[in-house]
């Protein structure tokens, strides 16, 4: 069994050049639906060209081995590490009794949560 995340795109040529950037791969475009993968990692988009992307509440999480080097490889987009830019890149951190993670914005306002998977 295999699930993947479902997340809007206000335009598809625009989410598949962002995506290119952190080395997602098209798998399949149409008018309709979209999907990107980068290794084992699959992300469907659906469109939604009203999304506002300061008030999304899409989310999907990313679990992986290696956190230090996905976040070292979406380092090189050159996204905003600050708090509030659409899109961006956190630092890594770690809430109390959960994983060691970072965060990841798209530009569509979708959150990724990327945790350590040990």
């Amino acid at each position: 069994m295999r699930i993947t995340a479902n997340l809007p795109s206000r335009d598809f040529g625009k989410t598949e050049v962002f995506y290119a950037r952190l080395g997602f791969e098209r798998q399949f475009r149409n008018d309709g639906w979209m999907i990107l993968r980068r290794g084992e990692a699959v992300v469907e988009f659906f469109p939604h060209a009203r999304l506002v992307p300061g008030d999304s509440w899409f989310s999907a999480c990313i679990r992986a081995g290696d956190i230090d080097a996905l976040h070292d490889a979406f380092s090189e987009a050159g996204l905003p590490t600050d708090n509030l830019s659409i899109p961006r890149l956190t630092g890594f951190f770690q809430p109390t009794g959960a994983p060691r993670m970072f965060a990841l914005v798209d530009e569509d306002g979708s959150l990724w949560r990327v945790f350590e998977d040990a």
